[in-house]
C-alpha cells in the first residue's frame, strides 16, 4: 500500500494536536458563549444529516449539495435555533468562533513526533495536503507548520462538511493526484475515515483509548506518530 501512495493529507483538529490542549484554553469562552456554541453545533448536525439523506450512493451527489452559500445557510440554521437575526449570528460565528479561537493556537502544542514526520514526508517527496472543517490557515501559522503543505483546503469552502466525499475529492483535485494515490490521516472515524473512504482515498486512523472498534476498517491504525513514521518512512 505504501508504494502506491504519492500524497499524504492530514486533518488538523484532534489529529495534529490533542483536542484537550485547546479545550482547556477555550473554557472561559465555552462558559460565556455556550448558547451560541450549542446552536452552532446543532446547525452543523442538521447539515450533516441533510448531507447523508442526499447522498444516493458512494459515488453520486444530489444536486442540493454542495451548499452554494454555506456560511449564510449555516448562520440561518443557527439563528433559527436561537430565534435571532441571521446576519448578526453570521458575524458572531465569524468573529467569535472562526477568528476568536485562532490566537489560542499560539500556545497549543502538537502531538509528539508530528514535526519529525512532516519533515521526513516532505524530504521523501510526498505531496502534502491538509483539510479541516474549519478555516485552517491562521491556525497552521500559529502552530508553526504552515510551510509544509502543497495544498490547504477548508471543506466548508466546498459547500459541505465531512464526511461528505465532495470535499475530499476537491482536495485530491487540488493536489493533482487521483484519490487512490492519497493517504488521508485523521482522528475521527465517522468524519475523516468514512469521508476519505467514500472518496476512494487510503486512510490512516489516529486511534485514542476511547475510540473502540469500527465496522469500516482503515488501511492503517496508529496510536502515536512514531508508528505512522515507521509505517511510511521505514
Amino acid at each position: 500500500m505504501r508504494e502506491s501512495v504519492k500524497g499524504i493529507a492530514f486533518d488538523l483538529d484532534g489529529t495534529l494536536y490533542p483536542n484537550y490542549r485547546l479545550n482547556i484554553r477555550l473554557l472561559p469562552f465555552l462558559l460565556k458563549e455556550w448558547r451560541l456554541l450549542s446552536a452552532f453545533g446543532k446547525a452543523r448536525t442538521i447539515i450533516r444529516k441533510q448531507q447523508e439523506e442526499n447522498i444516493k450512493n458512494l459515488s453520486q451527489f444530489n444536486s442540493q449539495f454542495p451548499i452554494l452559500n454555506f456560511y449564510d445557510y449555516q448562520a440561518e440554521l443557527t439563528a433559527k435555533i436561537l430565534s435571532a437575526d441571521s446576519k448578526m449570528i453570521k458575524e458572531k460565528i465569524e468573529t467569535l468562533i472562526y477568528r476568536g479561537w485562532e490566537p489560542l493556537f499560539k500556545k497549543v502544542k502538537l502531538f509528539k513526533g508530528v514535526i519529525e514526520l512532516l519533515d521526513a514526508l516532505k524530504k521523501a517527496g510526498f505531496k502534502m495536503g491538509l483539510m479541516s472543517d474549519f478555516p485552517p490557515e491562521t491556525k497552521l501559522k500559529y502552530l508553526g507548520i504552515s510551510n509544509y503543505w502543497d495544498v490547504v483546503h477548508c471543506s466548508e469552502d466546498s459547500g459541505t462538511l465531512k464526511p461528505h466525499p465532495l470535499s475530499f475529492v476537491k482536495l485530491a483535485d487540488a493536489m493533482a493526484l487521483p484519490p487512490e494515490k492519497i493517504l488521508y490521516v485523521g482522528n475521527s472515524h465517522s468524519y475523516d475515515i468514512v469521508g476519505a473512504c467514500r472518496a476512494r482515498m487510503k486512510t490512516a486512523w489516529l486511534k485514542s483509548a476511547l475510540s473502540g472498534k469500527k465496522i469500516l476498517k482503515p488501511d492503517f491504525s496508529f496510536k502515536n506518530y512514531r508508528q505512522l513514521y515507521n509505517f511510511m518512512i521505514h
